[in-house]
């Protein structure tokens, strides 16, 4: 786990991760600090690195913060209770701002975000002293940056609200103008993307030679599409998406079981991705995202001494049950990981015709064995353990992160026009039915909201809250009040962190007063 840091106390000392880096290992080395004072801003050949340094900062992340993004879902229930009570509270919609996991949320993707502005700053000063090729590049890097900026405005905006907007490596004057509103985060998203795509090259991340998997011009399109569906700008939705689909560049993977696995990494459908690797050394430097918390407790590897999971992150029976109802087999033996105790559950709820995909052994051979916190895993973040480089047994060691996919674009992109939006391009129909042959399920036609939402639901289960960020987008309050919750508008957003209000260094105690009464308004309400 990262450490927590207090943004506004910390970054006044700013750094940039990756200084050695191969040709071949740009994005997979974490290794090393570098001071803004090591750089002879001279040396252009150096340029590159403080960008890697802002790709080493997007992927590292803590593992608390894809779970806290993501549990408040109907598509996700936290595993079990006990010795992270509050986690399993804001499953619930019970949350509490001295959580740790909401300050490292919120510190993590502001310290993350004050070390991409140094990064900038750095490119820019080495942009002096570049010629006109060398500018171009240094537009290209800052633009780069610029993306993996917003998206984590973008995740800031969607937990919180009205949320910071920094674009500076020292911030206190940025953060003494006070928090701006959700709206106005997420229309600066929108322009810094307008900026960034002319400089950003018109690729797939995966064809990148000098980066593979980097940002490109429809990664910025894909964040722009996303900052406007929470806008509820779907014509803006559907124009940016449009410009991925219209690229002719991107293509569903074939083999949706493998597209989470190590088969899919940079595959044709990636739009980013956080990547990790061990470099396929059984020794040595790894770097691994921390799987362990979505993985299953007990469990009896096809591979020896791979490491079982902590059961934290469970796919809901309520998503099992509306795949078993729409007959989905590919999509469901990928998206859970069963266990005998989980299927005895579906036999009592009067599912006793399961489909030979419910077993306990996934397609990979790994057993999945009974366990307490949970009666399912989320196979979206498993890796089969017959994958693990040899000698390395971390639960899904050296698996990337996929982020942002291109059968999410078509489905933002359909909905889109069921919202109303100009087609731009295909039609809604051909793009969910894009989606939906892939997981061998029939053509629909004349497709409504309510079918792209649930064509949604059954994609991209599990995946970074999109499931939640829909519901509450579209009021759709019934949804979340499944088994026992019940959920309403004063659930949407988390309450801030009480350690950053004690800090923040507000102009007048008002202001201070303004947000503490907020925080207690979101608890008590």
């Amino acid at each position: 786990m990262k450490r927590i840091k207090n943004l506004f106390l910390s970054v006044l000392s700013v750094f940039v991760l990756g200084v050695s880096f191969s040709c071949t290992d740009k994005l997979d080395s974490q290794e090393g600090q570098l001071n803004t004072s090591d750089l002879d801003y001279t040396d252009t050949e150096d340029m590159i690195q403080p960008l890697l340094g802002a790709y080493s900062e997007f992927t590292s992340r803590g593992w608390e913060e894809p779970l806290l993004l993501g549990v408040r879902g109907d598509d996700v229930n936290a595993g079990g209770e006990g010795d992270q009570q509050p986690f399993a509270d804001t499953d619930r919609f019970v949350y509490s701002k001295d959580y740790w996991m909401y300050n490292s949320l919120w510190a993590v993707h502001y310290n993350d975000i004050v070390n991409m502005n140094a990064a900038i700053l750095q490119i820019e000063n080495f942009k002096q002293f570049a010629d006109a090729d060398g500018v171009a590049l240094a537009d290209q890097y800052i633009a780069e940056i610029s993306v993996l900026r917003a998206w984590f405005h973008l995740n800031l905006a969607k937990v919180w609200g009205d949320v910071f907007i920094i674009t500076s490596n020292q911030p206190l004057e940025e953060v003494q103008d006070g928090p701006q509103s959700k709206e106005a985060v997420l229309q600066w998203i929108s322009d810094q993307m307008d900026i960034a795509i002319p400089n950003l090259p018109n690729l797939r991340p995966n064809e990148r030679a000098d980066i593979p998997g980097g940002v490109t011009a429809y990664t910025a399109y894909a964040i722009k599409a996303l900052a406007n569906q929470e806008l509820e700008n779907y014509q803006g939705v559907a124009d940016a998406a449009g410009k991925i689909i219209n690229s002719g560049r991107f293509s569903l993977y074939p083999d949706f079981y493998q597209l989470f696995k190590k088969p899919g990494e940079l595959s044709d459908e990636s739009l980013l991705e956080m990547q990790y690797s061990d470099f396929g050394s059984e020794t040595g430097d790894a770097v691994y995202h921390l799987y362990a918390p979505f993985g299953p407790q007990n469990w009896t590897p096809a591979r020896e001494n791979a490491s079982s999971g902590w059961g934290f992150y469970e796919p809901s029976l309520k998503f099992i049950k509306f795949m078993l109802d729409r007959n989905e087999s590919v999509r469901l033996q990928t998206s859970v990981l069963f266990t005998d105790r989980g299927i005895t559950e579906l036999k009592d709820d009067g599912y006793t015709n399961l489909p030979g995909l419910v077993s306990n052994t996934t397609p990979s051979g790994d057993v999945i064995n009974d366990y307490a916190r949970a009666l399912f895993a989320s196979g979206k973040h498993y890796l089969p353990s017959n994958q693990l480089t040899d000698g390395r047994n971390d639960y899904g060691a050296g698996k990337n992160m996929i982020v942002i996919r291109y059968a999410e674009i078509l489905l933002m992109y359909a909905e889109a026009i069921t919202h109303g939006a100009s087609a731009n391009g295909i039609s809604a129909d051909e793009a969910v039915n894009m989606v939906r042959s892939r997981a061998g399920m029939s053509a629909l036609i004349g497709v409504t909201t309510d079918q792209v939402l649930d064509e949604k639901f059954a994609e991209l289960a599990m995946e970074w809250g999109i499931r939640y960020y829909d519901m509450i987008r579209l009021d759709k309050y019934n949804e979340l009040s499944y088994d026992g919750r019940t959920f309403t508008a004063g659930d949407e957003l988390l309450p801030y962190p009480q350690a950053q209000v004690d800090a923040l260094p507000l102009q007048s105690n008002a202001e201070l007063n303004a947000i503490r009464i907020s925080n207690e308004l979101m608890i008590n309400q």
